[in-house]
């Protein structure tokens, strides 16, 4: 077989299958049992849900990390490089080890037809199988029931939440969407939603199956007070557990919550202080991710953040409205083009004071003339730029020291400003990590 380098493959990757998205499990489950995969660690969390996911997973992994376990996460889409959807003990994958990974699926499939993300499913798998470990943390590509991480039985289910996303694949109400969110319980093994209200599609999903379900503010929950916050929740045998005073995170809390809930149901080990520590510990680039850069002698701020829905703008906003605001806040936007413009711009508009919009690197994007007319529609104050890195650099030039540049949308914009974020601190721009 050639020799492919990483990127090699993920362009193969991108002409194999007829279309980017193909739901459901047979062919992948056909390659995997060709491949002899059985299972990818004796301990399976599956992560689904509309937003929140990716935190979720990372405040998982850290947990059962800080109980000194091999933990892998395979998630998506990357920000920056292909390897960050796989992580080994808190390292994402080598470029040997994927393509290793990948030429050992390309035998395996023969004339079975996979897309991107199977192939990139199958791989993970294969490489966590190899690296002896404790536990995986999986994130659900799209969906639940018919993606390609629902091969593995989970023990522990989660579901962030229930909005509305993807609605060619998953309907156009939560309850459809619920629906195929359920498709990741297993019978008998618990599941965990972080939706204080989640459709009765969900609740009966469970009930059929006999999952034991327990859901936010029923059966666990979070308390914040000034400067703190308060979780309780129960193990597996449905004992009360506690953790009070715990420190303000810079993720959501309701997300950290949701995690403390799942590691409580996998693991019998409950020491606050690690636990604590994890998740304080727990980072997740591009998601309520603050930096601050000196720009033209000034010291500014700002926030990213790849909220693209309007569940997503509607949690951003709320965090915003939370903080005290100094100055004006000025954001960057891009989207692209099968997204909920208006829904997005809509839960945002009582918190940004001026906008700067651009089109994405993606031929999905949507047009910046079209954000611009639904912004100013709606009275905003908006400049078009070519790009995003242009339009960060012209809300820098006007920002003072005062002000917040909040720019958030798709991950190619989030993605985009973090190799901007890089060549200004190549450039001696001091760019630092918040």
């Amino acid at each position: 077989m050639i020799q492919r380098s990483l990127q090699d493959w993920l362009d193969y990757l991108e002409r194999l299958h007829p279309t980017a998205i193909d739901m459901g499990l047979d062919r992948c489950r056909e390659v995997a049992t060709r491949l002899g995969l059985t299972r990818p660690a004796p301990q399976v969390v599956t992560v689904t849900g509309t937003n929140g996911k990716g935190s979720t997973c990372a405040f998982i992994a850290q947990m059962l990390a800080g109980q000194d376990k091999r933990v892998g996460v395979y998630s998506s889409p990357h920000l920056l490089r292909y390897n960050e959807r796989v992580r080994i003990n808190g390292a994402d994958a080598s470029d040997t080890a994927l393509c290793e990974a990948f030429e050992a699926v390309e035998r395996a499939r023969g004339s079975v037809s996979l897309t991107y993300f199977e192939m990139g499913t199958l791989a993970a798998f294969w490489l966590f199988e190899r690296g002896v470990l404790d536990a995986v943390v999986l994130e659900v590509g799209l969906g639940g029931r018919l993606d390609a991480v629902n091969l593995v039985d989970a023990d522990v289910a989660v579901v962030t939440n229930i909005g509305l996303d993807h609605a060619e694949w998953l309907g156009n109400t939560r309850e459809s969407v619920a629906f195929e969110k359920a498709g990741i319980f297993r019978c008998a093994k618990p599941a965990v939603c972080g939706d204080p209200a989640p459709p009765e599609s969900l609740l009966e999903s469970a009930a059929r199956s006999a999952v034991p379900l327990l859901v936010r503010g029923r059966d666990f929950d979070l308390v914040r007070e000034a400067g703190c916050w308060h979780w309780r929740g129960q193990d597996g045998a449905g004992n009360l557990l506690e953790l009070r005073n715990l420190p303000i995170l810079a993720l959501p809390l309701e997300n950290a919550a949701l995690a403390l809930q799942a590691f409580a149901l996998l693991e019998p080990s409950w020491q606050p202080e690690r636990l604590t520590e994890s998740l304080q510990n727990t980072r997740v680039t591009g998601r309520l991710d603050r930096r601050a850069i000196r720009w033209q002698g000034r010291d500014l701020s700002i926030l990213l953040d790849v909220g693209h829905n309007p569940h997503a703008a509607a949690y951003l906003a709320q965090q915003l409205q939370a903080q005290p605001k100094r100055g004006r806040r000025l954001a960057v936007f891009g989207l692209l083009a099968d997204k909920d413009l208006a829904g997005v711009i809509d839960a945002l508009m009582p918190v940004v004071d001026s906008w700067a919009v651009a089109p994405l690197a993606s031929s999905r994007s949507r047009p910046a003339a079209e954000l611009s007319e639904t912004l100013m529609e709606r009275g905003a104050s908006v400049s078009i730029y070519p790009g995003v890195s242009q339009a960060l650099e012209g809300q820098c030039d006007q920002a003072s020291e005062e002000d917040e540049i909040l720019l958030f949308g798709s991950f190619y914009c989030v993605a985009e400003a973090l190799d901007w974020l890089d060549r200004h601190a190549a450039n001696g721009g001091q760019s630092i990590g918040g």
